[in-house]
């Protein structure tokens, strides 16, 4: 998703105190991102200890990584285990939790916690005293892992350059109109964050169309399709306010270019350096390819002036 942005090449500087040669592991989700953050991992020397969650993670990661081992949802020990065994202390995450999954009939039947799993989600989804909201959860995983002793980094501590900078990334630009929708956009998109709803909000002629919850960004933008069918509408995704950028982090890719096209879209506009844009160049091409805008911008009246 951008203009002339070219990546960075990467450096161990970018992961802090972990030099090449220390062991990370890797959460992996599903998306391109995790592929493209073991390929930079690899790149820079690091040893990769892999857990691909079933029915999400890319099967491609087991060719990339030096281990790799798939863990269902709920087998929060299981994890631990394999990290422990594997001699990892530091790890990070990537790609999206389809978390809807959660929601269908029987799922924890078949997710099946284990113990730990059990012992730290009962509050949530058992004992019902603490809210099930993104944050919540990835939090508690966050914590389990780190009483075991292993600490969860940004993945974008070792791929700097995917967090996309700030600028009009497309050929063409957003008009006044664009602009006006931008502002209404963010700020929904903002509170809903704060609110740890969803990051999206899809707005045309300042009127809100879609707003994303637990289905994800690329079902919320279908649903604007669906809506507003004389298109050109408006996507504004945006950081939470208070974003921990261990876990949750915007990220968008083809995928998501590849949705606005087929349903109508014709604006992106992402939080700069706050937003992770995976196979950037390939991602500017097709948008300026197919007539879409993509701007990344700090705040909401960035480009007003």
């Amino acid at each position: 998703m951008r203009g002339g942005i070219q990546l960075a090449s990467h450096t161990a500087h970018s992961a802090g105190f972990h030099q090449p040669g220390t062991r990370i592991g890797l959460v992996a989700g599903w998306g391109r991102f995790p592929i493209v953050l073991a390929e930079t991992l690899r790149e820079s020397g690091y040893p990769i200890y892999c857990l691909g969650v079933k029915d999400h993670a890319d099967p491609v990661l087991q060719s990339i990584c030096t281990d790799f081992k798939w863990i269902g949802l709920a087998k929060l020990g299981g994890s631990i285990r394999y990290f422990k065994r594997n001699g990892v202390t530091a790890a990070t995450m990537a790609g999206k939790i389809h978390k809807v999954r959660l929601y269908q009939r029987w799922a924890w039947l078949k997710h099946l916690p284990d113990w730990a799993a059990l012992k730290t989600f009962y509050p949530h989804f058992i004992a019902s005293k603490k809210d099930r909201r993104d944050d919540t959860l990835l939090t508690a995983i966050v914590d389990a892992f780190s009483t075991a002793g292993i600490t969860f980094g940004p993945a974008t501590d070792y791929a700097p350059e995917l967090l996309v900078k700030f600028g009009q990334l497309t050929q063409r630009g957003p008009s006044t109109a664009q602009l006006k929708d931008i502002e209404l956009g963010w700020t929904l998109a903002k509170e809903m964050g704060r609110l740890d709803v969803g990051q999206s909000v899809v707005v045309k002629d300042r009127t809100p169309i879609a707003i994303e919850a637990i289905e994800g960004t690329d079902e919320c933008i279908r649903r604007a399709g669906q809506l507003c069918r004389a298109g050109g509408f408006t996507v504004v995704k945006t950081a939470k306010p208070q974003q921990d950028m261990r876990f949750d982090v915007p990220t968008i890719g083809l995928g998501t270019l590849e949705t606005m096209l087929a349903t109508g879209g014709k604006l992106l506009a992402v939080e700069a350096n706050r937003t992770i844009l995976v196979d950037q160049q390939q991602c500017i091409d097709f948008a300026n390819q197919h007539g879409l805008i993509v701007v990344a911008l700090d705040h909401a009246g960035a480009f007003a002036s």
